[in-house]
Order: C-alpha cells, then structure tokens, then sequence
C-alpha cells in the first residue's frame, strides 16, 4: 500500500473524446467542454450574484490519482481548496483545487492566499499561464470527491460530472478540478 491520502474508489479521468453526448446531461455538456475561463462563463451567466465560497483550505495528501498528474511522491502533502462557485445562493461549481508546495514560490505564493476571489480570474490573466489536457468522469455517489462536492446539497442524483486540468504558472503546476452540480443552468 503506498502512502498517498484516501483514493479508493476515485472517478476514472479521461479524455473528452471518450465521451457519449447523450450520456451527459444536456446542461451540463457546454459547461463540461469549455476549454474558456469557467469563472467568467459563470459570471457572465449569472450576472451580478456570481460568488465564490470557500469551503476548506489545507494541507493534505493529494489523492492517488492527482499525484500521479502532477507527479508528487508518495507522503507529499499539498495545498488543497475547496469551493464553491455561487450563483446567487445556489451553488453551480464545487471545484478542488491541489498546488504542490514547490508550486508556491516566487509570485505563485499568491495562489495560497486567494480568500473568495476565484482562482480563474487569477490563472487566465497570467501571460504566463498554459493549460494541459482536459479529462473528465463521471463522479458517483460513493466516491470521496463526489461526497466533498455534494456536502452542502444532498442529492437524489448518483452521479455529477467533472473535469479536470493542469495548469501552469511559469512552469509550475497546479491542478484543478470542477465539479458541475445539478443547480447549474445550460449557458
């Protein structure tokens, strides 16, 4: 057994192209595929009441899976948060950011003190910012991230879909992952 935080029962990331339409709820697919800014999309979908709520921000294990993206050693802790992206009082996104400590350097130790700004405003304004493969999966009830995701807001639903990406910032990277929960509207 290796020493990474809890990964049984993760998603199974891969790339768009796997995907079956009609296997994605209809609101969800604009959303799923965006390679754009998602925080802008949502601001500009949710016009003024678009917020950002933190729900954790800690160091922990990564997942056995996002360390193997970024390609942390086994019993590395990373800067892991978690939020909520709002729209109004209804929660649209839960999205979980991990960011290597060796990612922290320099102008990046920014990334750890972003409060309820959004990260994507951060990343997308950055000349130096470049973007990896999406991945996506189809999160079921059951799996950790599917239970972080859907704390706040139980749901009838046995599954939600995310994606997922690398970014980097001056070579350094960080990983994010956004999870649409049923609250969200087509754009």
């Amino acid at each position: 057994m290796d020493n990474y935080g809890k990964h049984s029962s993760e998603p199974v990331w891969h790339a768009p192209r796997r995907l079956r339409r009609s296997a994605v709820p209809a609101a969800i697919w604009p959303w799923l595929l965006d390679p754009s800014s998602l925080t802008r999309r949502l601001q500009q979908a949710c016009g003024g009441g678009f917020g950002v709520q933190v729900v954790r921000q800690h160091w922990e294990l990564p997942l056995l899976s996002e360390a193997r993206v970024l390609g942390i050693k086994a019993g590395r802790h990373v800067l892991v948060r978690e939020v909520r992206l709002m729209c109004g009082t209804q929660p649209w996104v839960f999205a979980r950011t991990v960011i290597p400590a060796t990612t922290l350097t320099g102008p990046q130790r920014r990334l750890g003190h972003l409060g309820e700004r959004p990260l994507g405003g951060l990343l997308f304004s950055d000349p130096s910012m470049r973007r990896g493969e999406l991945e996506v999966a189809r999160i079921v009830r059951g799996q950790p991230l599917f239970t972080l995701a859907t704390a706040a807001q139980p749901l009838a639903d046995h599954a939600i879909w995310g994606r997922r990406s690398l970014f980097y910032l001056r070579d350094k990277p960080l990983l994010v992952c956004e999870m649409f929960l049923p609250g969200v509207t087509a754009p």
